[in-house]
């Protein structure tokens, strides 16, 4: 029972850092990428920057002895780094090319794909109250962000590599710590350094393209400065949730019950920036609310089902092993204690 408690407590510890250090990056990004802030508009060279700094931290862990290093076949390391900064690329692209509404589509179709990909991957099989919640939480998330819905080729196109890749790299994280038998730090530490590099590399062209900006000719004031830190500190708590969660429960469940950090984005919005919050917002929230507390007993009710389950097949067997064992006493002559005596009949 203490240990249920505890591992309660780490869980909820998990999905409170992925969501504090979220809407945290999210508010600070907002502030320094906004023409109204710093006009930092170079995200993709800002993510390099991220995962930097969480490459360095891995490294000054690993070297304290704080965390264990293992091994994982480079050529793993280089394709998943490379779908998780096609995920980040296409993401920028997708927001850039279509309109936020549709942008916002694309974001909440990463849902039923991850489903759909840990079916095929995976094997894995859902029951009808997870399906309806995780329909629930999209619905309710679209209701109160979706507005204007404009599509272009380009921007479709873009808009899928993004949500494939982050599909796919969201399954494989879970799958590597599996496979690997590698905490999420230490599989954190193992990817950051790669994807930082290429970022670094390719993410002034990328940012180029974008809009149009070199970073060389970026004047990085004082306030902008500081604000890059603390992005890039927020991020290392980002990143690391990100592996922790997704590690202790499952892709689905991390996109289902991440959507409350795009409630709190606008919930912050609203009280920081004074940004609008209608009827409809707070209506599209409550369902998104709703269906994520859904999701969750849902989940539960299926945890509780295979562990009845697996209870009965255990005692099914242990039940046939004490039947096996006593028509091998009795085929090899040993005498069978008499039940009401304790002894054995001669």
């Amino acid at each position: 029972m203490e240990r249920e408690r505890k591992q309660s407590v780490s869980d909820a510890g998990a999905w409170g850092m992925n969501v504090v250090s979220s809407v945290g990056i999210i508010m600070a990004n907002k502030q320094l990428m906004s023409p109204n802030g710093y006009d930092f508009s170079f995200a993709t060279t800002l993510t390099g920057f991220h995962f930097t700094v969480t490459g360095l931290v891995g490294w000054v862990s690993n070297a304290a002895g704080l965390s264990l290093s293992k091994q994982i076949p480079l050529w793993e390391l280089l394709w998943f780094s490379i779908v998780a900064n096609l995920s980040i690329v296409g993401m920028n692209f997708s927001l850039m090319l279509n309109s936020v509404g549709f942008y916002q589509i694309a974001k909440l179709s990463i849902i039923p794909v991850v489903c759909m990909m840990e079916w095929i991957l995976n094997n894995k099989k859902y029951s009808s109250k997870v399906i309806m919640s995780v329909f629930v939480v999209a619905f309710g998330v679209g209701v109160c962000t979706v507005t204007d819905v404009e599509i272009n080729m380009k921007g479709f196109l873009c808009a899928c590599v993004a949500v494939f890749c982050t599909s796919l790299q969201q399954i494989t994280i879970g799958s590597f710590q599996k496979k690997y038998s590698i905490g999420s730090f230490e599989l954190l530490s193992k990817t950051a350094p790669i994807q930082a590099a290429s970022l670094l590399v390719l993410g002034p062209f990328m940012d180029y393209c974008l809009n149009r900006r070199l970073i060389l000719n970026y004047h990085f004031s004082t306030g902008a400065m500081l604000f890059i830190v603390l992005s890039c500190a927020l991020a290392v708590f980002c990143n690391m949730s990100q592996y922790l969660c997704i590690g202790r429960f499952s892709a689905t469940t991390f996109q289902v019950l991440g959507h409350m950090k795009t409630v709190c984005v606008l919930i912050l919005g609203w009280v920081l920036f004074d940004s609008a919050l209608t009827i409809k917002n707070i209506l599209g929230m409550m369902l998104a609310v709703v269906g994520m507390v859904v999701y969750s007993w849902a989940v539960e009710e299926e945890k509780k089902a295979r562990f009845v389950i697996v209870s009965m097949r255990g005692d099914a067997r242990t039940g046939e092993e004490d039947l096996k064992l006593l028509l091998k006493d009795r085929s090899s002559g040993v005498p069978e204690p008499d039940v009401e005596l304790g002894q054995s009949k001669s």
